[in-house]
């Protein structure tokens, strides 16, 4: 009997998203901690940006390199090598004196965070064939639980001892939790369920309009414009409460929320995914998320952001998941480490892009107002890149032949 969807395959996926849980804490910590870093680095809001923006380089960069690595030493022996990293970096981050420590520790903390991402992504969709869509969502929504989750737990060491404390209780539970969850995923994928998923792909491949490397770059292209437009809200949501005279307690409740709504929209868009492809869920997801981004230009009240905030989550949360879908619906899996990677480091740095120029933006205006319709006119290109995708993708009819 094939391992592909087995219970082998749930089993591995459950302890994934466990170690998905604390492995990604790396991405939000920064984010719940950027007014602290604002105000006591005393520096602008663009400044205060600079370590997120490096976290998701750092991230970018971790997603397509581990995954590289992954293809080549498996899972485990990657997977705690970057619970070490992500110890050491977070440890070194509570005691940093300056913004520019800070922002290369935080380099570090997004490369080793990457593990627990992109790499655990395609590792978990190389056990699934039939189910892989709602298996995909399910562990790309261990990064959305976990930033709606660390911000809860270390909103009172925010509030009291302050965000190195924080950093430092981040610090232990990469090593105590995370090393572990690394040694109950050493079992290889068998060789006859590799073969399996290959023939799959191939399949596909053959159907599909479009040439391997043309639709790695079209997907990168898209996913470079669709995370400039998340991360609008997604970075910004903390310190535009702020400004607002919310405060961030009230920042983080909404980002929280955000994140929740995310998952509930990933698991949705996997569900979907197994029934119309990666592609068709995802420019749903696109098509959404840019009419929820317009839902925040008239709002400011306290209660109508929560709602709105909530939306978007809904709107937005199964994008990212649905690229990894369409690279393994199409492409080997023997590749599936550095393919994944490689679109899901673009989507990073769309976030960070889109986390830096949001804040230039505001620091420009003075407001928000124009960060959005950025974000909205990012949006927009993704939208055409995945029609493209979608119309050169459907099958043609044959040439008619001379009489």
């Amino acid at each position: 009997m094939s391992v592909l969807d087995s219970r082998t395959s749930w089993t591995r996926l459950g302890l994934s998203l466990a170690l998905s849980l604390v492995g990604n804490a790396g991405m939000w910590a920064i984010i719940v901690i950027l007014p602290a870093v604002e105000a006591e680095f005393g520096v602008d809001r663009a400044t205060a940006s600079l370590p997120y923006t490096v976290t998701m380089v750092g991230f970018a960069l971790g997603n397509w390199v581990i995954g590289r690595w992954i293809d080549r030493h498996g899972v485990a022996r990657v997977l705690a090598a970057s619970a070490l990293l992500i110890g050491a970096s977070f440890a070194g981050a509570a005691m940093a004196p300056n913004i520019l420590t800070l922002s290369v520790l935080q380099a570090a903390i997004g490369f080793g965070t990457a593990a627990s991402f992109g790499p655990l992504i395609a590792d978990v969709s190389q056990w699934f064939l039939r189910r892989r869509g709602i298996a995909v969502a399910i562990i790309a929504s261990g990064n959305y639980l976990s930033g709606a989750l660390w911000p809860l737990i270390l909103a009172d060491i925010l509030a009291g001892p302050g965000w190195r404390t924080a950093y430092l209780v981040i610090a232990a539970s990469a090593i105590l939790v995370m090393l572990p969850l690394t040694f109950a995923l050493r079992r290889p994928l068998p060789e006859e369920a590799m073969t399996a998923s290959a023939a799959a792909a191939a399949l596909r491949q053959q159907s599909a309009g479009l040439s391997p490397t043309a639709l790695v770059w079209l997907l990168a292209t898209a996913g470079v414009s669709c995370c400039v437009a998340m991360s609008m809200p997604q970075v910004h949501i903390v310190a535009y409460c702020v400004d607002l005279g919310y405060g961030p307690a009230v920042g983080a409740e909404m980002l929280s929320l955000m994140l929740m709504g995310g998952v509930v929209s990933r698991l949705v868009s996997g569900l979907l995914a197994d029934r119309l492809g990666g592609v068709l869920t995802l420019l749903i997801g696109s098509t959404l998320q840019m009419l929820a981004l317009f839902l925040y230009l008239p709002t400011s009240g306290l209660a109508p952001l929560y709602v709105v905030s909530l939306i978007f989550g809904l709107a937005q949360g199964g994008i990212v998941p649905s690229y990894a879908i369409i690279v393994r619906e199409y492409l080997p899996p023997r590749e599936a480490g550095a393919r994944v990677g490689f679109v899901i480091m673009a989507t990073i740095v769309g976030m960070a892009l889109g986390g830096w120029m949001s804040g230039w933006i505001y620091d420009l205006t003075g407001s928000y107002t124009w960060a959005f319709l950025n974000g909205i006119a990012f949006n927009a290109v993704n939208v055409a890149i995945m029609l493209l995708i979608l119309l050169r993708s459907r099958p043609r009819a044959p040439k008619a032949v001379p009489a």
